[in-house]
């Protein structure tokens, strides 16, 4: 494909926008990787002038980059911004965008950062006008529908005009570093790849912890809850990258062919075995962050719901690498503190020579949020002298990326990864329709199997790990979550 010569972003004044997108594509800007002629093109419902929204933006972009905004590298992406104010289902709107579009060579690159509701009018709205065909590119934000039902529909609708290879579907879990860091771990070090199996591995834990409620977004938050939200997506997607065969190479087709391998391996969870593999929650009063949080009904348009704010999963990957290997998922919103973490347990040693304390595990701990870091425990010999054997204690191999890389002042947004590799035309770190397809399926199951047999979310504490049932889910197993 030739280098776009547009970008353009629907629901440009939207949260996403304003907290990731403009601040991604300036610091890509400042940095010199953004297309010298690329512009870049805000739609919104709001009546704006191309003045008034630079001004907008300028706001946006000086809040997130903080130390890091400078006068000179604002007014040289001022230039690259405008402005088509329309009605996304109207029609008309899109009359508009094809005059703003006028002029740009190679194409054009539309973002959805909409409603998933919105999705297939203004792929349509596009088609009309004539802005659905190759070179241009459509970028769809997640969720893309509740449902695989709904997913397939919104999914058939863009293929109607965006082929495969000009679809973007985002999953911004993809473009954090020490995501990326894990392909590296596993397939650039021959350390590990003999051990990256049932014989050496006992069990992963894929965990993702927010200390926050729903923050004004009940409505959305309501009709996904935890599963769809973030399991259908960020967890799955996380662990497709622990659990894949080594690819033959860095192509996006073998990429996602090997995750897609996985998702189709995963074990369907039974309804007879819901309330073992499976945990549901709901956030009531507690302390979070220092502070009384209302309970979830209680939030900014709440009301009395059965949608879970907390969900862990035992999963299985029936395959000859990870037969037996439980892989332990978890997310939740309210939790105690703040992280996203994958915990590979490796067995425990055959025999112990050692006397006293009990040996340790060793255990792989990849951090992704809040800061990214990557560890190894191992059992080590205490510096002191002792009779009658050693003394032993786990310890700690670190790697941090911000004190390895002390050269990179700025910790980089997930999305201006994404962008570029859109904008660059390298579809590795997007989503692939059948993976999504595949996803979905496994998901559907456990949510229909749920409305089924009645298995309603039962309450934990706002600043708790969640119900009592997702400990039972690991200890059942003699396993038990890492905090």
């Amino acid at each position: 494909m030739a280098t776009p010569g547009a970008f353009v972003i629907f629901g440009a004044t939207g949260d996403l926008a304003r907290r990731m997108l403009f601040p991604s594509l300036y610091f890509l800007d400042a940095d010199g990787l953004l297309p010298d002629r690329l512009q870049i093109v805000g739609a919104a419902r709001s009546v704006l002038t191309d003045a008034e929204f630079r001004n907008q933006a300028e706001g946006w972009v000086r809040e997130r980059a903080g130390a890091f905004f400078s006068e000179k590298a604002w007014e040289s992406f001022a230039k690259r911004l405008s402005y088509a104010a329309g009605d996304s289902t109207a029609p008309e709107s899109y009359k508009v965008l094809v005059e703003k579009l006028k002029g740009a060579e190679g194409g054009a690159l539309f973002y959805l950062s909409t409603s998933p509701t919105l999705y297939i009018p203004i792929v349509r709205g596009l088609a009309s006008v004539g802005l659905a065909h190759p070179p241009n590119g459509l970028m769809v934000e997640k969720p893309i529908g509740n449902s695989g039902r709904t997913c397939d529909e919104i999914n058939t609708a863009i293929a109607e005009h965006f082929p495969e290879n000009r679809t973007f579907r985002i999953d911004h879990y993809l473009g954090k570093e020490t995501v990326q860091n894990l392909i590296a771990l596993r397939f650039g070090n021959a350390l590990f790849e003999p051990l990256w199996n049932r014989h050496s591995i006992d069990h992963v834990q894929i965990t993702v912890a927010e200390t926050l409620g729903v923050e004004g977004r009940f409505g959305y938050y309501n009709d996904y809850g935890a599963t769809r939200d973030m399991v259908q997506n960020h967890l799955l997607q996380l662990l497709c990258l622990i659990a894949m065969e080594p690819p033959s190479d860095m192509r996006a087709e073998t990429m996602h062919g090997e995750k897609v391998k996985v998702l189709r391996a995963l074990r369907p969870i039974r309804d007879s075995e819901l309330l073992e593999k499976t945990a549901r929650g709901q956030y009531t009063r507690g302390v979070a962050d220092g502070k009384t949080v209302p309970a979830y009904a209680e939030e900014e348009g709440g009301k009395p719901s059965d949608t879970e704010t907390f969900v862990a999963l035992c999963a299985h990957v029936d395959n000859w690498r990870w037969a037996g290997v439980p892989f332990y998922l978890r997310t939740g919103k309210r939790m105690p503190i703040r992280h996203s973490q994958i915990v590979i347990e490796f067995r425990d040693v055959p025999h112990s020579i050692f006397t006293g304390a009990p040996l340790m595990p060793n255990r792989l701990i990849i951090t992704l949020q809040p800061e990214e870091s990557i560890s190894l425990t191992i059992m080590n010999k205490t510096p002191t002298l002792s009779q009658g054997g050693y003394e032993l204690q786990p310890l700690s191999l670190n790697l941090s990326l911000l004190d390895a890389f002390k050269g990179e002042k700025r910790r980089r947004i997930a999305y201006e990864r994404l962008l570029l590799e859109a904008i660059s035309d390298n579809s590795t770190l997007f989503v692939r329709r059948d993976e999504a397809d595949a996803a979905w399926l496994w998901i559907d199951r456990i949510i229909e199997g749920w409305a089924r047999t009645g298995l309603r979310p039962t309450s934990y504490p706002a600043g708790s790990w969640g119900p009592a049932g997702a400990f039972a889910l690991t200890e059942r197993n003699g396993h038990s979550w890492h905090e």
